[in-house]
C-alpha cells in the first residue's frame, strides 16, 4: 500500500516544518491536488496546483506531512499545465 491510498479530500497538507501548504482536492497520478482555495495570488489564484507524492513524509491524523518544509514544498508544485511555478 502507497503512502498516497491514505490521503483523502480535505486533509490539510502541512510542510516539515509545521506550516500549511494547502488542502487535498484528490490524489491523481502520483501528485496531491490541491483545491483551488489554495492556489495563491496573482497568476497563481484561481486554478489547482499539485505537488508530487514523493514530497510525502507521513500521514496520520487527518494530515499529509511533507518531508520538505513548506517554503521549498511550494518551490516544487506544479500547476494544472505541468509547469512548476517559480
Amino acid at each position: 500500500m502507497s503512502v498516497l491510498d491514505g490521503i483523502s479530500e480535505h486533509m490539510e497538507v502541512i510542510g516539515a516544518d509545521g506550516t500549511h501548504v494547502g488542502t487535498v482536492d484528490k490524489v491523481e497520478n502520483g501528485r496531491i491536488k490541491l483545491t483551488k482555495n489554495d492556489s495563491g495570488e496573482g497568476h497563481h489564484e484561481g486554478h489547482h496546483h499539485y505537488i508530487e507524492g514523493s514530497l510525502v513524509a507521513e500521514v496520520e491524523d487527518n494530515v499529509v506531512r511533507l518531508s520538505a518544509n513548506a517554503d521549498v514544498a511550494v518551490l516544487h508544485e506544479e500547476e494544472e499545465d505541468g509547469e512548476a511555478i517559480l
